[in-house]
């Protein structure tokens, strides 16, 4: 397998994921139009035009079929993966930091971040409810103004716990039934998470 070098954006990467089958792999940076490419040979599919600040997050659902990105225009968009064109998009108090669809697609996890006197939260909503244009948060999780933002996160097993990565160093673990921090582990010395966060 040869290396491939891909053109098609202005500023620094934010992520990039593969679809389930590897064939795709999705791309979103510092500029504020995510890209799509085959995997195989470099060659760009498209370019997703809607969002006006940085994309921090993109995610595609497991039969690559629906795409989701996050931004710093204070907003998260469904896409329809086949034609390139937005399905919704649900406005937010602040920047979208990390997004994400359950393992199962039937729900999508996002989190804000801690700007413009607004908390960090993470919100969960049903992806046909989103799809639908219903922006009502099946569940939300406010991060104690004491706590590092989140930065990263994705879904555990069987869609029953969400995992995050906080700007701290500390990982997280959420019961997305109670809405509880179950687990916290940190690194940083013999301190509880807790007295490190």
């Amino acid at each position: 397998m040869k290396p491939l070098l891909l053109h098609g954006h202005e500023r620094a990467i934010t992520q990039i994921k593969y679809n389930r089958e590897g064939d795709l792999l999705f791309s979103c940076s510092k500029d504020s139009n995510p890209n799509v490419w085959y995997s195989l040979n470099g060659e760009r599919l498209g370019t997703l035009v809607k969002h006006t600040g940085t994309v921090w997050c993109i995610d595609v659902n497991w039969d690559t079929t629906k795409v989701i990105t996050g931004a710093a225009d204070n907003s998260i968009v469904l896409w329809d993966c086949k034609t390139g064109t937005p399905i919704s998009s649900v406005e937010t108090k602040n920047a979208v930091r990390t997004c994400g669809f359950s393992y199962s697609g039937r729900m999508v996890m996002y989190s804000t971040d801690n700007t413009m006197k607004q908390d960090c939260e993470i919100h969960i909503v049903d992806a046909n409810d989103m799809a639908s244009g219903d922006q009502e948060a099946i569940l939300r999780i406010t991060i104690d103004k004491n706590m590092s933002k989140v930065t990263s996160a994705f879904w555990g097993p069987l869609d029953k716990y969400i995992i995050t990565g906080h700007e701290n160093g500390n990982l997280m673990q959420w019961d997305i039934n109670t809405g509880k921090n179950i687990t916290c582990v940190s690194e940083i010395g013999r301190a509880s998470c807790r007295e490190r966060v």
